[in-house]
């Protein structure tokens, strides 16, 4: 049978000759080296990396503590997790001082009898003594910061009336969130984008007794930096990311200069939390949180605001490598509805190495006001050795470079290229560019795409323009909606587990001799869908819209579940760092590099590898819907869960999406890109309403979705937790319906995110298909009996979901 494994029939290993795939030796191993592509060079003085000294010192606690990734339902259970530390030894040719391993190691074992995460933790502080003796051992320091975030919980602000207050905001009822809410403040009470006064002075204390010294930031998302970018007692630093169960193994071999860097930043370093500009209302929860900034987020907002290029630290695209490279425009050719940018590259350094080629663009001005600079393409060069050159295209689609009209400036609800030169760019990162010299000029303004109004945003008060005012808008009231009185009551609604739908008696002869047509008749051609649909009860088809009991391993429950039509129960699995089993199974599997640092390898096909591979693992497990990519812009560095998320910026993201549903889904496992759309904070994720004007919304928000849907089709969406504009996303046509397939012409299934505060029959009416973890059945055939729902409606979300199970293999 085609589901056989479905049917909770125990895993078989997919692996040659009967071995285990899952955290198999050759999935880490890719895992390892993809983590080294998306490490960042971000200084390197006097070129002291790679490594020319036999003995090291290493600093810090976050060497015996390696960070893999975020927590939540992103963290993986694996094997093991390298230390830096570990990794060194393991890897040999230096000599480390050993005096301080026992002193952290002890340190850190105290610490974790509170419950300390690896990143949670407090840096102890070392004694004269013991810096004088490991100053003596060697003149070269390695200092390595961590941190650590997780699903349910932001990161905290320390600006004065900009910080968390948790009064009247709901809380996940599994409690953790508070627990790490607290532990955060305890920890870090100036906020984890700064240094503790505890790392503050062990920086001071490298500085103080060694020559050399290298900091290596294992951080899922934007620290501060500008305590290291200046300072001469600093020669060199690596921004780690979190790069999965090897991330360190691959941090040693970039040390060492076994491979080098290629990383770029896909997120601007900015010198203070408060020079961005979502930090001012991030924390607002009365009336939701206002996108004022509007379309100018990360790169677009410092280099197009007045005075705010001087805030960069390390500009967005930025990263060094141990050789230099050439880069030269060969050519450019307009072919029609796109234009071919040809770039030449040659490693003009001493060792091999790769480069990114950046292509931006700048718009005219005009009746819209624009970013200054947007990136409209990118490609990665195969390794070069000294010497060698290479030959890349750049792509850039003339009709995206359009902006979205929401106000009618020039034409309401339409994309538009405005009249002017269209100027291009290219270089390594949004600062080192050349300019292309020919420009793309459009003669008169043009209507690209005309749309109608969507996502109307009744409670934005002003939206950022480019020259640093904003434009005071008009606000009017949501439509009020009464919900049941059960919606007060989150502890009824949160962590449901999907009831069992109950069989009648049957004897195995009725069983077995039963007319009834299969699923798998439907797949075998034997039957049509239509045909097979006409079987089904209203009561049938509304169980098939909710969440199904586990099976086997899984622990985020199914979809499907009808044993009379041998519909199979599609398991679900978390991602996107890999495959979560509950460590209680001792099932362990590949921990890849989160979102954050596969994106700075600016690398689709290694990305569309680890798709491949992570859904080997997935079917391995019996296990069909990956939960995966997560792809929301990093509006904030504030938001706890951005290591699960590519960028800034919406083209880099919907390229890396891309390339892993592609990867996913080649191997017949349903991929599930996440949160659709505009889930950009974790605190009261559930209740936030996300005030968003029509044009940020489909410039920067929507656009890495809409990339990803048309270029990769997948199968399966999950919508998020929050609000939008006043509508939770679940039950908003607009977004679902009207843009997602009506404009996009999307025909996978979308699926809630976990227990959401929506009506299951206001969600199958804007377009949602099934509530997760559990639907409310009894709830969908009471809204038919009152003709809230029609039967149409829930066809139409059955045979989606159908659909879906038809593909999976």
């Amino acid at each position: 049978m085609r589901w056989a494994r479905y049917f909770n029939t125990p895993a078989k290993p997919l692996g040659k000759d009967g071995r285990k795939i899952s955290g198999c030796v050759e999935h880490i191993e890719l895992s390892k080296n993809t983590a080294a592509e998306g490490i960042v060079l971000l200084k390197n003085e006097n070129n002291l990396l790679p490594l020319k000294s036999k003995k090291i010192v290493l600093l810090g606690k976050a060497s015996e503590e390696y960070v893999k990734g975020g927590g939540g339902s992103g963290d993986v259970y694996c094997k093991y997790c390298t230390s830096l530390y570990d990794a060194f030894k393991a890897e040999g040719g230096v000599e480390i001082y050993e005096g301080l391993h026992v002193f952290y190691q002890e340190n850190l074992k105290d610490q974790r009898k509170k419950h300390r995460d690896p990143g949670m933790t407090v840096e102890p502080e070392l004694s004269d003594a013991q810096l004088k003796a490991a100053s003596e051992f060697s003149d070269t320091a390695i200092l390595s910061i961590n941190r650590y975030s997780g699903e349910g919980w932001d990161r905290a602000c320390n600006i004065p009336g900009k910080e968390l207050h948790m009064e009247n905001i709901e809380v996940d009822v599994w409690g953790g969130e508070d627990g790490f809410r607290a532990i955060s403040k305890e920890v870090f009470p100036k906020g984890d984008f700064y240094l503790t006064a505890q790392e503050e002075a062990l920086v001071a204390a490298a500085e103080k007794n060694f020559k050399n010294v290298i900091v290596l930031l294992n951080v899922g998302g934007i620290v501060d930096t500008s305590w290291f970018a200046e300072n001469k007692n600093i020669s060199s630093v690596l921004f780690l990311g979190q790069g999965g169960m090897e991330g360190a193994v691959a941090a040693v071999e970039i040390l060492l200069g076994k491979k080098n860097p290629s990383g770029k930043l896909t997120d601007t370093f900015a010198r203070r939390l408060e020079d961005y500009p979502s930090t001012d209302t991030f924390h607002d929860f009365a009336g939701g949180v206002e996108y004022q900034d509007d379309i100018f987020v990360g790169y677009r907002y410092f280099e197009t605001i007045p005075g705010k290029k001087d805030c960069v630290v390390y500009p967005f695209g930025y990263g060094l490598s141990y050789t230099d490279f050439d880069i030269s425009l060969a050519g450019q050719n307009d072919g029609g509805d796109k234009i071919a940018f040809t770039v030449k590259v040659t490693n003009t350094g001493k060792v091999a190495g790769k480069e990114v080629v950046q292509l931006y663009y700048s718009a005219p001005d005009g009746k819209l006001t624009k970013p200054n600079m947007i990136l409209g393409g990118f490609r990665k060069t195969p390794e070069l050795k000294p010497g060698e050159s290479c030959f890349v295209v750049v792509d850039i689609v003339k009709n995206e470079m359009a902006s979205y009209d929401d106000e009618g400036a020039v034409k309401k609800s339409a994309w538009v290229l405005e009249k002017g030169d269209y100027k291009f760019f290219y270089g390594n990162s949004v600062r080192n560019v050349k300019e292309t010299g020919t420009p793309f000029s459009v003669p008169e303004t043009k209507v690209v795409l005309q749309l109608t109004e969507q996502l109307k945003p009744r409670k934005l008060t002003k939206r950022l323009l480019a020259d640093g005012t904003y434009k005071t808008l008009e606000t009017s009231e949501y439509e009020k909606i009464e919900r049941p009185e059960i919606f007060k009551k989150a502890e009824v609604l949160e962590g449901v587990i999907p009831s069992v739908r109950g069989l009648p008696h049957k004897s195995m002869v009725q069983r077995l001799h039963n007319p009834t047509k299969h699923l798998e008749d439907v797949y075998d051609g034997k039957v049509t869908l239509d045909e097979f649909m006409a079987q089904l009860s209203t009561e049938d088809m509304v169980w098939l819209l909710g969440g199904q009991p586990n099976t086997g391993t899984a622990n985020t429950f199914g979809i499907g579940n009808n044993f009379d039509y041998d519909i199979p129960n599609i398991m679900t699995a978390d991602g996107p760092a890999g495959i979560r089993i509950m460590p209680w199974f001792e099932q362990y599997t590949t921990a890849w590099p989160c979102a954050t640092t596969l994106a700075c390898t600016w690398n689709e096909e290694v990305v569309e590898k680890i798709g491949q591979a992570v859904a080997k693992e997935v079917k391995e497990n019996n296990c069909g819907i990956y939960l995966a990519p997560g792809m929301n812009i990093h509006r904030s560095p504030l938001c706890g869960r951005n290591f699960e998320y590519y960028s800034e910026d919406p083209l880099i993201a919907g390229h890396m999406a891309s390339a892993a549903v592609k990867g996913i889904q080649s191997q017949g496992i349903a991929a599930t890109p996440k949160h659709f759309a505009f889930n950009n904070k974790e605190t009261n994720r559930k209740q936030s309403d996300s005030i968003v004007s029509e044009r940020a919304a489909r410039e920067i928000y929507l656009k890495s979705f809409e990339y990803m849907v048309k270029n990769s089709e997948p199968w399966a969406i999950m919508s998020s937790y929050n609000i939008v504009n006043g509508q939770h996303t679940s039950e908003c046509k607009d977004l679902l319906t009207n843009i997602l397939r009506g404009e996009w012409g999307y025909k996978g299934i979308v699926m809630t995110d976990w227990w959401t505060r929506a009506e299951q029959w206001r969600e199958v009416k804007a377009g949602n298909d099934v509530k997760m973890a559990c639907g409310y059945p009894e709830q969908l055939l009471e809204a038919l009996n009152d003709g809230r729902l029609s039967i149409d409606e829930v066809k139409t979300s059955v045979r989606r979901v159908l659909e879906m199970i038809l593909k999976i293999e």
